[in-house]
């Protein structure tokens, strides 16, 4: 992984996790991704006073939010009270539950099915029409408003990870540092945030769940981003011709964004 500067790229929380600013790579042509205006997170239902004060002074204008509608209803965000970004989200489900859940009732919950039901959730993204629509709109953002944005899901690891990850590829970030920022999600400082939101909901889901199975459910392997990538390359040839075809990212677009957010 290649940044510009060794600093920790996660900004500290009380209520938000894996709050972080996912610019600072090596990109196309020798430039890097400017930092400051491209950032990512979890929900921000339990966000501090003091959490919504670093949110505002970001300059965060647009807000890309990746849950569905009994996501955002069961878990609304706090805002600062001098809030006035456009939150972007699907009037519909983008996910059955927050990826890292599930249902169907309470199953011993162990490491491999664990995984396998992760890899299933990045199996069916790349066709997942609310997702399709989402990374779209979240593209359409990027390359038509000023200011920050900021994309979230609830963990913000995930469907996230994933809208980060083909960010930086339309900038021309090498694929091992995509990766790598994806998984930086398992450094997040804020692991007990999540486990507060999530855990109780997921033990009555799976019952017991063991401590390899709960690593693979709150945090990423290589092999969730790699399956979602080898899906793509399989029905469409290539990335860029996914990102052409199916999310509206053409070679026009591509320049726009790289004029943008490069430097």
């Amino acid at each position: 992984m290649i940044r510009q500067s060794p600093q920790n790229p996660f900004l500290p929380t009380d209520g938000i996790h894996n709050l972080r600013d996912y610019g600072g790579y090596a990109a196309a042509d020798g430039a890097r991704v400017k930092n400051g205006l491209l950032f990512r997170s979890g929900q921000h239902m339990e966000a501090s006073d003091a959490d919504l004060e670093l949110i505002h002074s970001l300059d965060i204008r647009t807000i890309i939010d990746l849950r569905g509608t009994s996501e955002r209803t069961s878990f609304p965000c706090r805002r600062h009270g001098d809030f006035n970004a456009q939150v972007i989200a699907f009037d519909g489900e983008t996910s059955n539950s927050p990826p890292h859940e599930g249902g169907g009732g309470a199953i011993a919950m162990t490491a491999e099915k664990a995984r396998n039901r992760m890899l299933a959730v990045y199996t069916r993204m790349p066709v997942n029409p609310a997702m399709i629509d989402m990374f779209t709109s979240y593209f359409n953002a990027l390359d038509s408003r000023d200011g920050g944005s900021l994309v979230h899901c609830f963990a913000g690891k995930d469907r996230t990870g994933i809208a980060a990850s083909l960010l930086l590829h339309v900038l021309g970030v090498h694929r091992d540092d995509s990766v790598a920022e994806f998984m930086r999600t398992n450094d997040a400082p804020t692991r007990e945030i999540l486990e507060r939101q999530s855990l109780p909901r997921m033990e009555a889901h799976y019952g017991t769940i063991e401590p390899e199975a709960l690593l693979n459910l709150m945090g990423v392997l290589p092999e969730y981003i790699a399956t979602y990538f080898a899906e793509i390359e399989r029905d469409h040839g290539s990335i860029d011709t996914y990102l052409a075809q199916t999310l509206g990212v053409d070679e026009a677009r591509k320049a726009r964004l790289r004029d943008r957010f490069l430097t």
